[in-house]
């Protein structure tokens, strides 16, 4: 396999967001929407026990246009939205929702939280969406860590767990706009693993933590995203740590975007129409539990 070249390497800087402190390798002043994804936030945090868990996490908030993604890492999320989708989803699930027209959602920390540990560590994904499904219904996906398809190696304890589109020969259950391929891959201390990538696909790495070599580039550390050209079939690495990694790649989109908050479309005026309907009530009202 001829592994490809590394086209970005972006660490990741901490971001205040709302109550929350987020570790961010893109969009920065260097990359800005590496199509078709759009941001990520890897988020730990040790969940108050003096103040209710509904008072805790990301209150009701709208979005429209693209799909907000969470990978669950640690603990769990409380997913609820205007579209009356309840569910709490744990440690090595993924919620997975396409906005669509709009919706309003909220994700706090589950009221078991300190049964299990009091930490909630998340990596959220925006995936853009092409200008065909960005007013289609809005669609959730939420799926718990023993309905996701896992390829295991026989003789160590790394896994690469696979929720959209084809890894490792595996296909991942999550039904995407555009061709997403996306898995999380737990690498024990001196395994290397060969991972082939689809022709055509924007792909990345990021570590939580943990150290990799990848073949051709050097050594990566925890907190770093690598973002790499389409010039070979896969990526080699090995593992110098035992590392934790959010792999993701997809196709561009290859369309004019516009964003602005929790909204993105094509043009200004789509903008323009979002906030509008959001003020107006049009992506429905959420009344939390």
């Amino acid at each position: 396999m001829k592994p490809r070249t590394v086209k970005y390497l972006l660490p990741a800087f901490e971001y205040q967001m709302g109550q929350l402190r987020v570790k961010q390798p893109f969009p920065t002043q260097k990359v800005d929407y590496p199509d078709p994804f759009l941001l990520l936030h890897h988020a730990r945090v040790k969940v108050n026990p003096d103040v209710n868990t509904r008072l805790q996490g990301v209150g009701p908030h709208p979005h429209r246009g693209f799909s907000p993604v969470t990978f669950i890492f640690e603990g769990g999320v409380h997913h609820q939205d205007s579209r009356g989708n309840n569910s709490v989803i744990y440690k090595g699930g993924v919620q997975w929702m396409n906005a669509g027209m709009g919706i309003i959602h909220s994700e706090r920390p589950p009221s078991d939280i300190f049964e299990r540990g009091g930490v909630q560590e998340i990596i959220q994904m925006w995936v853009n969406t092409p200008s065909v499904s960005k007013m289609k219904q809005p669609e959730y996906h939420a799926f718990a860590e023993d309905e996701i398809p896992t390829w295991q190696n026989p003789e160590r304890k790394s896994l690469v767990k696979v929720f959209s589109g084809e890894v490792m020969n595996l296909i991942g259950p999550v039904p995407t706009p555009v061709p997403i391929n996306s898995a999380t891959i737990y690498l024990e201390e001196g395994e290397q693993l060969n991972l082939p990538l689809t022709e055509n696909h924007e792909a990345f790495v990021y570590l939580l933590d943990g150290e990799v070599t990848i073949k051709g580039f050097g050594i990566v550390a925890g907190e770093n995203a690598l973002f790499f050209n389409q010039d070979g079939e896969g990526i080699s690495m090995q593992a110098n740590k035992d590392t934790r990694i959010l792999f993701m790649s997809g196709l561009p989109i290859n369309e004019p975007m516009a964003s602005q908050g929790p909204f993105v479309m094509s043009d200004e005026t789509q903008l323009l129409e979002a906030m509008r309907d959001y003020r107006m009530g049009k992506m429905g009202v959420l009344i939390e539990d």
